[in-house]
């Protein structure tokens, strides 16, 4: 399992124009191959009038798949660039579809790379990035006059607190990087002079917007 990664927020859509052209940037979340391709279809299905669907799709914790394609325009001017906006932003499982509605006016080589870059820039602007993180939930066990001691200590260092429990004692729940978890005991032992317990959740992704 990756300790961490960053992908898009969730699944959406932006347009810009460009000389009168539409140039309609789609993203997805996708785990495989299929599921890109499945997602690239529909998107050409619902856009059927449109000139050109160009797509570009990066799958696996390393990128292990990469694929691009410029549905028509001129070789190397839209596939490639949506990719290496997607790499310039480090992200995983994601697909990218650019649905262009001709305008009229034509770009040239540089232009259409310009516009085919943007649109996914766009894109991920307006739909957000979050970055992932592999944490360990700490269960911490509290009497409640400690509670806001131990919630303004959380806040300060930006822990996120999944849950808290409200039963003859406070349990809140907290999300600690792995590395993190030795120095966290310690802090949180001194901040309420030892009276705490501790209890070690399951371990799963937080994602917090960028």
């Amino acid at each position: 399992m990756l300790d961490e990664y960053f992908t898009i927020k969730e699944d959406g859509q932006a347009e810009i124009e460009i000389k009168k052209s539409r140039f309609i940037c789609t993203l997805k979340r996708v785990e495989s191959e299929e599921h890109a391709k499945e997602f690239i279809q529909s998107i050409k299905k619902e856009h059927w009038k449109a000139n050109h669907n160009c797509s570009a799709f990066l799958i696996g914790e390393k990128n292990e798949i990469q694929r691009s394609s410029d549905d028509g325009e001129p070789s190397g001017t839209a596939g490639v660039p949506m990719l290496e906006v997607l790499k310039k932003n480090n992200l995983i499982n994601v697909a990218a579809v650019v649905t262009r509605y001709f305008g009229g006016t034509k770009l040239g080589a540089g232009g259409l790379i310009r516009a085919y870059s943007h649109a996914v820039s766009n894109g991920l602007q307006e739909v957000g990035v979050v970055h992932g993180r592999l944490q360990q939930e700490v269960r911490v066990t509290i009497a409640y006059p400690l509670l806001g001691k131990l919630q303004n200590f959380l806040e300060k260092q930006a822990i996120t607190v999944s849950d808290t429990s409200f039963t003859t004692e406070v349990i809140v729940s907290c999300m600690i990087d792995e590395k993190q978890l030795s120095h966290f005991y310690d802090q949180v032992t001194d901040l309420l002079n030892g009276a705490v317990q501790f209890e070690k959740g399951a371990v799963s992704y937080v994602e917090t917007l960028i």
